[in-house]
């Protein structure tokens, strides 16, 4: 196989998985050998290589035997370094703050939030492999990062492990990593001071810059236009700038849309709820570390199941939860039993009995189906938007006390009858069709968690 038809492949995989993950996993991809059945393949480094052999391996494959290629196999490997590479550096401690020098106006990082203590799941696991490959301080191959979800979803453990594994590999960059409203309060304190000029060359200056949620520089116009030209400064010097909030750029109310269209033009990652298997990983996890500090202290079989299936909320107060059950149950010298359980933890075990919105159901109706939630609640009859629709009316239905009447301006303004036809015809749809039924079982478990 010459390396022109790897030309090719390149271009059809590019079509196939879509230019942001063909520029990120498929464009560093160097061919050296065919031989004997086998397409060998150099990456920049081992989790580059681990990424793209369980995700991409098999497009990679077929789309080579389909050019003519004898080939049963790819492999990769990591491009062999020089001697000098080859010596093994120093690990340094990681430093207590996100600043590469003391001039950088920086928030102090939390040293648990690593990568080795991030439990990884379905639901996180592209921003996690994302994060690290971020964190390996290699070349920027996706400008920014975007890492968009709801509270507790640990959108700022990745970004403090990123910021503590740069220091660590590459002690003398300059990292900077603050809040959107650290970062307008240190403009306007410019402002006010007349300093601007020290502003713009100190956020100018990094080699690394992490804002977390950015929403809240929305509507404010002044700190939108600093941080525009900030970030297209740092993107023309190839400087990496990875990036949080609460949303998808596209769905943040007042921010401009210049903005929208540039954070939309790295890698845009959604961290997704968590479920059940993620919560009881993070509990496991968690519970192994109190078990060395609470010597001693025994917990009976199915506490963390049941603690994983009933506080489905966030990691935040999963976690909170159970240090206080591990200190509730050391103060009374008395084992972890479901009934002590159930005790301790009444008020988060009665906050944690939500109730689904229309919304959720609408978002996860419209990621498992793949288009887009603009046209979930659009005109748009396709069938292939349609179908999915009525789904979510389905669920909306089973799954909250809304009226039909409520329901139906959650779709866009529609009529109750409306809603009362899509239930109905997903009804009749799920006796005939398997794959239909299948689909709403699937959704109906992940809402409820």
């Amino acid at each position: 196989m010459t390396h022109e038809t790897w030309g090719l492949v390149r271009e059809q995989l590019a079509v196939r998985i879509g230019k942001n993950n063909y520029t990120t996993w498929i464009e560093p991809l160097k061919l050296t050998t065919l031989a004997n059945g086998v397409a060998h393949f150099e990456v920049p480094t081992t989790f580059f290589g681990n990424w793209v052999s369980r995700n991409y391996s098999d497009h990679i494959l077929n789309h080579l035997q389909s050019s003519g290629a004898e080939v049963g196999r790819v492999e990769f490997s990591v491009v062999r370094p020089t001697e000098a590479e080859a010596k093994p550096a120093p690990r340094p401690v990681a430093k207590p703050v996100a600043r590469g020098s003391d001039d950088l106006p920086g928030s102090p990082l939390d040293a648990r939030f690593t990568f080795d203590s991030f439990v990884v799941g379905k639901p996180n696991e592209l921003a996690h492999a994302a994060a690290r490959r971020v964190a390996e301080g290699g070349p920027v191959t996706f400008n920014p990062l975007f890492l968009y979800g709801g509270v507790g979803l640990g959108k700022t453990h990745l970004m403090h492990a990123i910021a503590h594994e740069l220091q660590i590999r590459q002690p003398h960059l300059r990292v900077l990593y603050l809040s959107a409203e650290q970062f307008m309060y240190r403009f306007v304190q410019a402002l006010r001071e007349r300093q601007i000029m020290d502003f713009k060359e100190i956020f100018r200056s990094v080699d690394v810059l992490m804002v977390d949620d950015v929403q809240f520089i929305a509507g404010k116009d002044s700190t939108q236009e600093e941080f525009f030209h900030t970030f297209n400064v740092l993107v023309d010097q190839n400087k990496q700038i990875v990036i949080s909030a609460d949303r998808a750029p596209g769905e943040i109310k007042d921010l401009e849309d210049r903005i929208k269209s540039r954070l939309q033009c790295g890698l845009v990652v959604d961290l997704h709820p968590t479920d059940y298997e993620l919560r009881l990983g993070i509990l496991q996890t968690k519970a192994e570390y109190y078990r060395s500090q609470y010597k001693g202290l025994q917990m009976a079989t199915g506490v963390l199941e049941f603690l994983a299936h009933r506080i489905t909320t966030n990691v935040r107060v999963l976690e909170g939860a159970l240090t206080r059950l591990f200190a509730f149950a050391s103060l009374v010298g008395r084992e972890i039993t479901l009934e002590l359980t159930q005790d301790c933890l009444a008020d988060i075990l009665r906050a944690s009995d939500r109730k689904l919105t229309i919304e959720e159901i609408q978002r996860k109706v419209a990621e498992h189906y793949n288009i887009r939630l603009a046209d979930m609640i659009g005109p748009k009859r396709l069938r292939n938007i349609a179908r999915p629709r009525q789904v979510a009316m389905y669920l909306a239905k089973q799954l909250t006390l809304r009226s039909l009447p409520e329901i139906g301006r959650r779709f866009g303004g529609r009529d109750h009858t409306t809603i009362m036809h899509g239930v109905k015809r997903i009804e009749e749809l799920m006796s005939t069709d398997s794959q239909l039924s299948d689909d709403v079982t699937l959704l109906r478990r992940l809402l409820q968690g």
